[in-house]
């Protein structure tokens, strides 16, 4: 897939934005960063990276594989970022409460979410999911 503006919806260019951190070449500096690059890895179907930016301590046996099974289910449409708590370069922790659409088997969707986010060694990581 090539996309000259970013799919997490930024408006920025795709290498600027996430492809530059789902290749490696550099790393999520905030909680938001690192959610929109997962969501951008979820469309380029990048399972490695979505297994290493979880945290440690969340890394399923089984995590790849319903990675796996959830992208073979659901085409990503748009993302809508709602809320953000914390997150930034200079926090530990951070939320990020948003809204994706997509496309199942079954018809069209919304996920919405409010993904919790653990900085590990210097680097963020998805810690799970906490919705009130």
């Amino acid at each position: 897939m090539k996309f000259d503006k970013c799919p997490c919806g930024s408006g920025i260019d795709f290498e600027a934005c996430c492809g530059g951190i789902v290749a490696g070449r550099r790393e999520a500096l905030t909680a938001e960063a690192l959610m929109r690059s997962r969501y951008t890895a979820y469309i380029l179907k990048k399972v490695d990276y979505l297994v290493e930016t979880t945290h440690p301590d969340e890394r399923s046996d089984d995590l790849a594989g319903s990675i796996r099974k959830w992208m073979r289910q659901v085409e990503w449409l748009k993302l809508h970022v709602v809320a953000t708590e914390g997150g930034s370069d200079l926090d530990e922790f951070g939320q990020v409460e948003f809204i994706a659409e997509y496309i199942a088997n079954s018809g069209p969707g919304r996920h919405h979410e409010c993904s919790v986010f653990e900085k590990v060694d210097g680097k963020w990581c998805y810690v799970g999911e906490e919705c009130e």
